[in-house]
């Protein structure tokens, strides 16, 4: 059995964990939307596997100094910080381009972070909703970016919302991934509130959204990854009891 717990928020994990029965706890460590440095939770984290997300600003794939540079020391620092809290994993999305950028430039941008970056924890680039021109939406610039990064310790995050609104079926979607990228470190569970190959990154709980139940249990299924369900909080507890009552039959 997968061990199975949820994003929550990072003033006190362990307590979220517990509130919504998790074993796994994401969190972020400063403002997502922002360039701070992260902040470490105030007390020990203990009796749960920790994954740091960081934050949606970093992208390193852009050929905008301005956004590049800053990016690649906030990724650095969240690197550290995960590290000194003991994470298994720092999950970073993708990135993206202008409209008319050659997408090659974005896939050497994500090579040289790994040629000149220490990574204490492994990187979990994540597949990513929108953008036409993304890193990380579809399968064939995954295939590109993992092409760009040969040689590399990269570790892969699947989101099954990011998937299905990004355009990616999910019949058989672990095996297409597999097929690519050689793993699958972490599995993030969400329904999505937006049809299929919208664009728009928004989750809903498990049966709550446009995805098929039953696809998002395969999914959760033949990866054999941890999950972590990143949707709405009030409904969290229940989702995690979903998972667990149709994952512990098979």
């Amino acid at each position: 059995m997968v061990r199975i717990g949820a994003h929550v928020h990072g003033d006190d994990p362990v307590a979220h964990a517990e509130a919504v029965g998790a074993e796994v706890v994401q969190f972020f460590l400063s403002d997502p939307q922002d360039y701070k440095p992260p902040v470490l939770p105030a007390r020990p984290i203990e009796g749960v596997d920790v994954y740091v997300h960081a934050p949606y600003r970093i992208n390193v794939a852009t050929t905008n100094n301005r956004i590049r540079i800053p990016s690649r020391k906030l990724l650095q620092q969240h690197l550290e910080a995960a590290a000194s809290i003991g994470a298994k994993g720092l999950v970073v999305h993708g990135g993206h381009l202008n409209k008319d950028e050659d997408p090659q430039a974005g896939f050497d941008n994500w090579r040289k972070v790994f040629e000149r970056m220490e990574c204490p924890v492994p990187v979990l680039i994540e597949n990513t909703a929108g953008g036409d021109n993304a890193m990380a939406r579809r399968l064939d610039r995954i295939a590109r970016l993992w092409d760009a990064l040969d040689g590399f310790d990269v570790g892969f995050c699947l989101d099954t919302c990011h998937a299905h609104a990004g355009g990616e079926e999910l019949l058989n979607l672990v095996d297409r991934v597999m097929a690519i990228t050689g793993r699958i470190d972490l599995v993030h569970c969400n329904d999505s509130r937006d049809a299929f190959d919208s664009g728009a990154d928004r989750h809903a709980n498990l049966g709550a959204g446009t995805i098929d139940t039953e696809l998002i249990l395969a999914v959760c299924r033949a990866a054999g990854a941890p999950i972590v369900v990143e949707t709405p909080a009030e409904g969290q507890a229940d989702d995690i009891a979903l998972l667990r009552k149709h994952l512990s039959t098979t």
